[in-house]
């Protein structure tokens, strides 16, 4: 209970609130805004898919995972450059560009007429859109304590599912209003009303994020609200140039290995609902035949779990005092279950749908993973927990770009059972024994820290809270852009 009432009354200052209250306005909506229309974008393809697309440009079999897969090549690429980009590059002026190119990218693509013309702009699309996730982990890992951290990440995190679910309706919704209205289909102006509403976000970021605390000109935080925010997380090092001992030093670090396998794994536990199955499986459904409305609307229900589930579990390890690892016991639980419902019961249409369902609640693992990323690398040098949280998604991109094909192929609809379930079984047991391996590593890291009087231990936290005060009773002290 002294937990509980802590994390909803935590022992700030008027001034701490204050600041806390503004930087979660202008990023987290900011950042939320562009995770939701960033995933509006890539749900609607299978939207699009299953309410005409497929037979308008005359798709054939597993050439929709195909566009997914070149999607994760381009996202790939993106990675790391990206997030070294928002090392050197204001975020300010990062993350709207790259919204602003992406926007125009789902334009373009109510425009193809056939398969290989989405796979082109997948692929560019991918790249695009490759800084917004780690990009955003990183932005979050830079202003937050480790107290407030995993509630903003599952925040974060829910309004990309947000925009999955709502990618459903929207569909549903143009194609009653505006199919064949100006001679195009549904799926068409699908792609056209997504590229809009990312526009303004972009626009808002142009003019309104902060970029990080040592860098921040916000208009909003005044000179002493900026010096609060440095002092309020470690002190991050000069910027330097990439360097051959940088890469040898990012190489020879466990943390890279460690996070990076954490999340291969992870990631591939959420194939359920990251490949859409459940839409694909009631397009293919062998009895029961699906208006377009329903294949749209009834798979919406997948993200609603997953929001839940995130929201739930980012809070719950935020209140335990940040013990992550607990959703990926959580994790390897339900991936072994669902599957295995899946395989004894195919035949139960209600109990497939249920499985699925429930696999959305595997969705906790992006925000307490990467919340779980940035707490072990806070009083690490900058520069790597920027290459460890973009490695992480590399790395489980990597695999996902064939896994999808080997295992969830569109044309193994709607059983995806010769293979798939036991993969997914597999991965989850992998899940549970990497995340044991991995909290009696971090368990040890934290000791020898607090042995030798890093900012872990008392005497750190008492400097760190030193130089708060230092900071707030200097009312003069301004905090220049070093960028």
């Amino acid at each position: 209970m002294d937990r509980i009432r802590a994390y909803i009354k935590p022992s700030q200052s008027s001034e701490e609130r204050k600041l806390v209250q503004k930087i979660d306005f202008f990023i987290l909506t900011f950042c939320c805004l562009s995770y939701f229309c960033n995933y509006l974008d890539r749900s609607n393809l299978t939207n699009a898919y299953v309410s005409g697309m497929s037979e308008d440009l005359g798709f054939k079999g597993n050439q929709l995972t195909q566009i997914n897969t070149i999607f994760t090549c381009g996202y790939i690429v993106g990675q790391i450059p990206s997030n070294l980009a928002l090392y050197y590059i204001r975020p300010r002026i990062f993350f709207p560009s790259m919204m602003t190119v992406w926007a125009a990218l789902t334009m373009i693509t109510s425009s193809a007429h056939k398969p290989e013309h989405i796979m082109a702009i997948r692929f560019f699309q991918g790249i695009a859109e490759s800084t917004t996730f780690v990009g955003t982990h990183y932005i979050l890992g830079s202003w937050y304590t480790a107290e407030e951290l995993g509630k903003r990440s599952g925040i974060f995190t829910a309004s990309g599912l947000a925009g999955t679910m709502f990618g459903g309706f929207i569909q549903s919704g143009i194609q009653k209003s505006l199919h064949n209205k100006a001679g195009l289909t549904g799926w068409r102006w699908l792609f056209i009303i997504d590229g809009l509403i990312t526009i303004p976000v972009a626009l808002y970021g142009f003019l309104l994020f902060p970029n990080t605390p040592s860098t921040t000109t916000a208009p909003y935080l005044s000179a002493t609200e900026r010096a609060l925010a440095v002092s309020r997380v470690p002190e991050v090092k000069k910027r330097a140039p990439l360097s051959l001992a940088f890469v040898k030093r990012v190489l020879s670090s466990f943390y890279l290995y460690a996070f990076v396998i954490l999340w291969i794994i992870a990631g591939e536990t959420e194939s359920f609902s990251s490949n859409s199955l459940l839409a694909l499986y009631m397009k293919a459904h062998p009895t029961q035949k699906y208006t377009i409305a329903q294949l749209n609307n009834y798979p919406t229900g997948v993200p609603a779990v997953g929001i839940v589930s995130t929201l739930f579990w980012a809070t719950l390890t935020d209140v335990l005092g940040g013990k992550r690892y607990l959703v990926g016991y959580w994790i390897g639980i339900t991936g072994i279950v669902t599957s295995a419902l899946i395989l004894a019961r195919f035949e139960s249409t209600a109990t497939v749908f249920a499985a699925y369902y429930w696999a959305g609640s595997v969705y906790a693992c992006q925000a307490t993973f990467f919340a779980w990323a940035n707490d072990a690398l806070r009083y690490e040098e900058d520069m790597l927990r920027a290459v460890v949280v973009a490695a992480m998604n590399m790395g489980s991109n990597v695999f996902n770009a064939w896994w999808s094909i080997v295992f969830y192929s569109a044309d193994f609809a709607p059983r995806f059972t010769v293979s798939g379930m036991w993969a997914m079984i597999g991965c989850s047991i992998a899940l549970a024994v990497w995340t044991t391996v991995l909290l009696f590593w971090t368990v040890r890291v934290d000791r020898k820290q607090a042995v030798r009087g890093d900012d872990s231990s008392a005497s750190g936290i008492a400097e760190r809270g030193r130089r708060r005060d230092d900071s707030i009773a200097d009312k003069d002290e301004i905090v220049t852009d070093r960028v």
